[in-house]
């Protein structure tokens, strides 16, 4: 049985660890997680996360009514809520803005090519889910086509939600995420990011499964590099100049 107080001491941690990360700014972002009583811990609203104490955690009922009376919960509680009862392995979520993973969410443009084995192993594909305004139902009803295949979601101009077995489980899939993200991006500054053949992730699959035990098939399939899109290769100064003379040359 969990212990409440390692739990909330857990919850705190992972408030401040997504502040001193730069994954939030100001009050941003929310964490929660599964209590032994079926009710839910939440941060309040309008507190930032590298403050959190103790005293800013609210429990609330699987409706989203308070327990906690004298605290309002985050305002987007209900994509949490939805995550736990469309995911009962599911115990803790987090939702923050870290800049890379946000940034190709802000571009919609998932995480979906099999580029690392850390991240096929550990989270599959990283979808991207369409835009919903914040703080609304169309949050929950924009997961919904991923949710139960996905541990990790790119949310429309918005952020990143990912959720795990406890409240750690959940941050590190976090931390995974804005790492593929920022790999990705330095990638594509390179000449663009090379997919893994099915071959090799046919191959990862088996080590996974033989060595860790881990099964990833029922996660949301990565793109091979049979099937990847090819990646826009970002022009050199140079050529950037020269495109430009080329221009200025047609219009003389």
């Amino acid at each position: 049985m969990a212990d409440p107080e390692k739990q909330k001491a857990g919850l705190v941690d992972v408030c401040h660890r997504i502040y001193a990360r730069g994954f939030v700014t100001a009050t941003d972002g929310n964490v929660s997680l599964r209590l032994e009583n079926g009710n839910f811990l939440t941060t309040r609203t309008s507190v930032n996360k590298g403050m959190v104490t103790v005293d800013d955690l609210v429990e609330v009922g699987p409706d989203g009514e308070p327990v906690t009376k004298t605290l309002r919960p985050s305002t987007e509680l209900g994509m949490h809520l939805f995550i736990y009862r469309e995911r009962p392995d599911v115990s803790a979520v987090v939702h923050a803005h870290p800049t890379y993973a946000t940034g190709f969410a802000a571009a919609r443009q998932p995480l979906t090519d099999c580029l690392f084995p850390e991240v096929i192993v550990g989270l599959g594909a990283i979808p991207l889910a369409a835009y919903a305004t914040p703080s609304t139902a169309e949050v929950a009803e924009s997961l919904a086509p991923h949710v139960k295949n996905a541990d990790a979601i790119l949310l429309s101009n918005h952020g990143v939600v990912t959720y795990g077995t406890d409240i750690y489980d959940a941050y590190y899939k976090m931390e995974k995420v804005e790492h593929a993200a920022h790999i990705t991006f330095v990638a594509r500054m390179l000449g663009g990011e090379k997919a893994l053949s099915e071959e090799d992730v046919r191959r990862l699959r088996e080590i996974s499964q033989q060595s860790y035990g881990k099964d990833f098939s029922g996660k949301v399939a990565c793109r091979t590099g049979e099937t990847a899109e090819t990646s826009p290769v970002t022009p050199t100064d140079e050529e950037i100049r020269e495109i430009v003379r080329e221009m200025i040359s047609h219009k003389k």
